[in-house]
């Protein structure tokens, strides 16, 4: 690889910021907020989280989160992104460690397995400073409980995994983003014609792919199997061969993207589908990173 134009905490930055101007449905973008967060408080948390990153890089993985997270806190004051710093933080640490290599699924695995306990407290922390919606509670290793001596990460990791997408990330090398996330987002962008459409694309398609775990944890499994199955109508409508007849379907597809979008948002904001995008931007710093999502972005 060429030398890395971003540091760490610049790309960790610029991908939180190409993922919430993107029109991505029934999230905040660049023209839609929420009555409670907007667009502003995720760019602010965007750059908020690039300043630790670059600002930690003596510091811990675990360090890193719990410092991303008290900054967030007191510079936003909502918890806007903790799903996108547990998911970046160790990607950044490991761009930090070499910048020259290639983010994998074995290399992230390998360095997830060496967090420790101590570190796997300060995770902890910062999940319960976070106060993320809808966390509910676990016989085993819940965070509510948790002391040093009982935390072992990774195997709460794994243990949550199936019922949540970022703790599925730890617990496979980030598999998903790098078989199916990353791709959609270059199909989409080479289908529909800029990285802005293609993130749109990937996010809809990834929700199309597995329910996403924020709507099944606010609003239960049935409304995010619902929501996954508009979103694979969605992606649907752009199957097909004729090149004459796409610019019909490509109408159709915005359409639908936002009937889903006008769907997802019925219910104030119960149905957003926020682990989804924050899937999206660590998908994002990964291409980015490895050359694999290459400017110009427009």
């Amino acid at each position: 690889m060429s030398e890395a134009p971003f540091s760490p905490g610049g790309l960790a930055t610029l991908s939180c910021i190409l993922e919430v101007v993107a029109p991505k449905p029934g999230n905040v973008h660049r023209g839609a907020d929420f009555d409670d967060v907007t667009l502003v408080d995720f760019t602010t948390s965007a750059v908020v989280l690039g300043n630790v990153i670059d600002s930690a890089v003596e510091s811990s993985a675990g360090e890193t989160v719990l410092q991303a997270v008290r900054a967030n806190s007191k510079i936003v004051g909502t918890n806007t992104n903790l799903g996108i710093i547990l998911l970046l933080v160790p990607l950044a640490k490991l761009v930090a460690i070499d910048s020259g290599s290639l983010l994998n699924s074995e290399r992230i695995s390998n360095f997830l397995s060496k967090l420790n306990q101590e570190e796997g407290a300060k995770f902890y922390e910062a999940i319960r400073l976070a106060n993320p919606s809808g966390l509910g509670t676990s016989q085993q290793f819940d965070v509510a409980d948790a002391t040093v001596e009982s935390i072992d990460l990774m195997a709460a990791m794994e243990l949550a995994s199936g019922r949540d997408l970022v703790a599925q990330q730890y617990s496979d090398g980030f598999q998903l983003l790098f078989d199916f996330a990353i791709p959609m987002i270059e199909h989409g962008r080479e289908l529909l014609g800029g990285l802005t459409e293609g993130i749109v694309y990937a996010h809809v398609a990834l929700m199309a792919k597995v329910p996403d775990s924020l709507i099944a944890r606010k609003c239960g499994h049935d409304v995010a199997e619902h929501s996954r199955m508009l979103a694979s109508k969605v992606v649907e409508t752009l199957s097909g061969d004729s090149v004459e007849e796409f610019s019909v379907r490509q109408a159709d597809y915005w359409k639908r993207v936002s009937e889903l979008d006008f769907w997802l948002r019925s219910d104030g904001h119960q149905r957003n589908p926020g682990t989804t995008a924050d899937l999206i931007a660590a998908s994002l710093f990964i291409g980015i990173h490895n050359q694999i999502i290459k400017p110009p972005f427009r």
